[in-house]
C-alpha cells in the first residue's frame, strides 16, 4: 500500500467503531487536497453526532475551512487560536 492508502486504512480503522474520542495526528499528511477535505468532512460529521475529536495538523487552512474550534500548543501551553505567534 502507498503511504496515502495506509493513511486512509488507519482513518477507516479508527472511525469504524464510532468512539467517544478520536485523536488524529496529522491524519491528512499523506493525502492530496481533495481527499484531505473529504476526510475532514467525515471527521466533522462524526463530531456532529457526538464524537469528540482532537486533531493535530499543520494545515491550518484546512481546519479553518471547516469552521472548527482551533487551539494552539505553544511551549507546552494550550492557547486560543488568536494567540498563534507563529502565524
Amino acid at each position: 500500500l502507498s503511504a496515502g492508502e495506509q493513511e486512509r486504512v488507519g482513518i477507516a480503522r479508527a472511525i469504524v467503531t464510532r468512539p467517544k474520542l478520536l485523536i488524529a495526528d496529522e491524519p491528512t499528511g499523506n493525502l492530496d487536497p481533495d481527499l484531505s477535505l473529504e476526510v475532514m468532512r467525515i471527521f466533522r460529521r462524526f463530531n456532529e453526532v457526538g464524537v469528540t475529536l482532537l486533531i493535530a495538523s499543520h494545515d491550518i487552512a484546512l481546519i479553518d475551512r471547516l469552521g472548527c474550534r482551533r487551539i494552539a500548543l505553544e511551549e507546552g501551553r494550550l492557547l486560543p487560536a488568536e494567540h498563534d505567534s507563529w502565524l
